[in-house]
């Protein structure tokens, strides 16, 4: 679907672009810079190397959480989405009427294979679309979406994969190209594994597929950047099965590794 369509259904129904960043964003468009980082959970005090942190949200009544990020370099708009896809694709698009020029979405990552271990960086090169919310960007809900690969931006997709392969490299700490499913809910997932597997994936998240397709509509560069949270497949799930050193170890990874490969993604 073009993105112009999108714009022209919410006005239709009276809403203006500045009515849909401050209900999408919480915050008005002036307010959103070149740079973008997306996260679904983590917050910019679980890594306080990023910089400078301004918190700019308007209203606590909502999941979507915005601060403007300083550092040496530059800085960023920092925007805590909320779990899942639908909320993700829904302040995605709305960048698309700010200033907001590159998108960069971070957040954790189960791995399905045993070669990609809790802690380690993973960059996707696209994802599986699992999740519902994408079918909504297509111009007629009746064409499904389901399996089809999203993509990130090329460029800004090679830019953070050097990023995160030198920084990675410098504290001896494994980087891997991802091949990621995106589904839409946690518990069921379990019950599909072999099927998802069959795909050809190695690694397993809920927003991605959506933030690349969503970004693509709104013309916005768009990559990805994960830390390992999980392994299904060596009895470490979401759930169960994880040690505190493991813990630790990816804790670590996300304060000390994440800024850094950022800082130089968005140079």
């Amino acid at each position: 679907m073009e993105y112009r369509k999108l714009i022209d259904g919410m006005r239709r129904f009276g809403s203006t672009e500045a009515d849909i960043c401050r209900h999408m964003l919480g915050v008005g468009r002036e307010a959103i810079r070149e740079n973008v980082i997306l996260a679904p959970w983590w917050q910019p005090a679980s890594m306080p190397e990023l910089g400078s942190a301004r918190y700019l949200s308007e209203s606590d009544f909502s999941a979507i959480r915005v601060w403007d990020i300083e550092f040496p370099s530059g800085g960023c708009t920092y925007i805590r989405t909320g779990i899942g896809a639908p909320v993700l694709m829904d302040v995605a698009l709305a960048l698309g009427l700010t200033a907001c020029r590159k998108l960069i979405f971070i957040g954790s990552v189960g791995s399905l294979t045993p070669e990609i271990g809790i802690g380690d960086v993973v960059v996707p090169e696209y994802s599986i679309c699992g999740d519902g919310a994408s079918r909504y960007l297509a111009d007629s809900l009746a064409k499904d979406c389901f399996g089809t690969r999203a993509r990130p931006d090329a460029a800004l997709f090679e830019t953070l994969l050097r990023a995160a392969r030198n920084v990675c490299a410098e504290d001896g700490v494994r980087c891997h190209v991802g091949r990621n499913f995106s589904i839409d809910c946690i518990f069921p997932q379990y019950a599909h594994i072999d099927e998802i597997l069959a795909m050809g994936v190695n690694t397993i998240e809920m927003e991605t597929a959506a933030a690349f397709a969503a970004a693509r509509v709104a013309g916005l560069p768009c990559a990805a950047l994960f830390s390992v949270s999980d392994n299904t497949v060596c009895d470490k799930s979401l759930v169960s099965g994880r040690t505190e050193e493991e813990d630790r170890y990816r804790q670590y990874v996300r304060k000390a590794l994440f800024p850094r490969i950022l800082h130089s993604a968005l140079e």
